[in-house]
């Protein structure tokens, strides 16, 4: 079971009740049933007006015409209980799709029915989930992704012309090694290169004392800085 409850109120510039509704719902697990509470203000005297709703009853399917034609119809009972006199009961029909095609109220001898028959409207139709291929990635053609490597080339530029002018003795490094590399036009040039650059390494293992026929390799190992110390060490 739960409950609801709303309230509200009006009152005068002297704090004094004017006006005030209150509605209680309370659900049931077979028959919902809801309160209203009405205080108005007439003549220094509160006139209040109480109404009970009881919840609606599924009385079934039923097939009526409407606009010469059958159509079958749901039909819910719905009833008001006030404080005072008789409950109040009314039966409305509804076609398939939720239109209202008659409402009759029990003990009247009057009805309501409509007397075209609407377009009723189909059940909606889920349409399955759009499947989207992976298609190859062509960073060049993509306008976002080739913007962003020209800022990050645009910025290593800066970031080794800074460094440069930081470190003047890298020019003097980078021009032997390109005078170097001009007199022996060495096959392999990242060879070269790996066995020019890497006695500037701090963390190449030392050459032997003696000399030896075995030729390390000028390129650094692939072991985490860790374990190259570790083994270094």
């Amino acid at each position: 079971m739960s409950s609801k409850v709303y309230s509200t109120g009006y009152l005068s510039e002297k704090l004094e009740l004017m006006e005030q509704h209150s509605q209680d719902f309370i659900k049931f697990l077979i028959l919902p049933m809801e309160r209203k509470m009405s205080l108005l203000k007439q003549d220094d005297q509160l006139a209040v007006t109480r109404s009970i709703k009881e919840g609606e009853q599924n009385l079934g399917f039923q097939t009526i015409q409407v606009d010469h034609q059958q159509a079958e119809v749901f039909i819910v009972e719905q009833t008001v209980h006030a404080e005072e006199g008789i409950p109040m009961s009314c039966q409305y029909y509804l076609l398939s799709d939720g239109h209202l095609a008659k409402r009759i109220q029990v003990g009247s001898p009057g009805c309501c029915i409509i007397t075209k028959m609407p377009i009723l409207r189909e059940e909606d139709e889920i349409e399955p989930r759009p499947v989207f291929e992976k298609k190859p990635l062509v960073w060049e053609e993509d306008m976002e992704l080739y913007s962003k490597f020209l800022d990050r080339k645009e910025e290593l530029r800066l970031g080794h012309a800074s460094y440069l002018r930081q470190h003047p003795e890298a020019h003097a490094l980078i021009s032997d090694f390109l005078l170097f590399l001009l007199l022996r036009q060495p096959e392999d040039v990242v060879t070269f290169a790996a066995e020019f650059f890497g006695p500037f390494d701090p963390w190449r293992p030392s050459s032997p004392a003696l000399g030896s026929s075995h030729r390390p390799n000028p390129f650094r190992s692939l072991e985490p800085e860790g374990d190259a110390r570790s083994g270094a060490a």
